[in-house]
């Protein structure tokens, strides 16, 4: 099993809402981690626990020669590839910013990669949104990547890049594909759970973009963050391969709205806009791969977690 400590990670995208709950669990693995972001919010979740604690760098690492440097400086010796244009609305607004970003900076780490030694693993973050609309219940990992919403195809792409750096060079890349990540510290509002959190605090009318009865896989962010630790400490054994992480919260984005009103005892106003475009109306994940060669399986749920995210809102 590779260990974490005292190895150099670089954390791309690591000042976003999953990349600081990522960074925060790295340092109580005792690793170096060096954060590389082009945006660092006073309010996100690494600044607000863990950012005295690693080296923050600003910096688009779709700049090839600034991301090598950054890398032969630190020494880096396992990257965790998070960084990406990661709102579906603003990819809709904006499709040419959204694939450039997200397809030019996996083509620069997976290339850093390929040509520095040093780098004992990648793991990559793609999406659950890289399968497109397939008409069927589950997807499980060999199933077409077939994106067709701008930010959908980035993924897509991100997805097939890494493979083919896998196929041909034989870099050590491992896949993630998530279902809809929850959690402390998303300050992105116009998503359900911030939304709902938002909407609570303020006592504000949610606004749903979609019908209200678009089905995600709901996984909260300490269950994602177990995972890509797990890859990392077996690269070895997972590298080549893309991964499924799902969960057993498969639900309406009115269930989930219910749900939290259950747990919480409170009345959530909403209005269903339905303006929502080309967007997937149902998304699961089957989770049966890693569950099997790792023995992951998420932990929470969206009732386990919604007093406590609520609580960090609030604060």
């Amino acid at each position: 099993m590779f260990s974490l400590e005292n190895k150099n990670v670089l954390v791309t995208g690591g000042a976003g809402f999953v990349g600081g709950h990522l960074v925060e669990e790295l340092i109580n693995q005792k690793a170096n981690v060096v954060v590389v972001d082009i945006l660092f919010n006073k309010k996100s979740y690494l600044k607000r626990n863990k950012d005295k604690k690693c080296v923050l760098i600003k910096q688009d690492i779709c700049d090839y020669k600034k991301l090598l440097n950054l890398i032969k400086k630190y020494k880096i010796e396992l990257i965790f590839h998070l960084a990406a244009q990661a709102l579906v609305e603003d990819a809709y607004k904006d499709p040419k910013y959204t694939l450039e970003n997200n397809i030019v900076s996996t083509i620069n780490i997976l290339e850093a990669v390929r040509t520095n030694s040093r780098i004992k693993g990648v793991i990559v973050a793609s999406s659950d949104k890289s399968y497109g609309k397939l008409k069927k219940q589950k997807y499980i990992e060999t199933d077409p990547l077939s994106g067709d919403h701008p930010y959908d195809t980035s993924k897509s792409v991100t997805d097939l890049l890494s493979s083919t750096y896998y196929k041909t060079y034989k870099i050590p890349v491992v896949i993630t594909r998530f279902g809809n990540i929850y959690g402390e510290g998303d300050l992105n509002f116009s998503r359900i759970i911030p939304g709902i959190m938002n909407s609570i605090i303020k006592n504000s009318e949610l606004k749903i973009r979609s019908n209200g009865k678009y089905v995600r896989d709901y996984l909260y962010v300490k269950d994602v963050v177990a995972g890509y630790l797990l890859l990392a400490q077996n690269i070895e054994k997972v590298k080549g391969e893309a991964f499924n992480f799902g969960s057993d919260d498969t639900l309406t984005v009115i269930d989930v709205i219910k749900q939290v009103e259950k747990v919480l005892g409170k009345k959530i106003k909403f209005k269903i806009l339905n303006n929502a475009k080309n967007e997937i109306p149902y998304q699961s994940l089957d989770y049966t791969k890693i569950k099997k060669l790792l023995g992951w399986k998420p932990k929470e749920n969206v009732k386990s977690t919604a007093e406590k995210i609520l609580k960090w809102y609030r604060n």
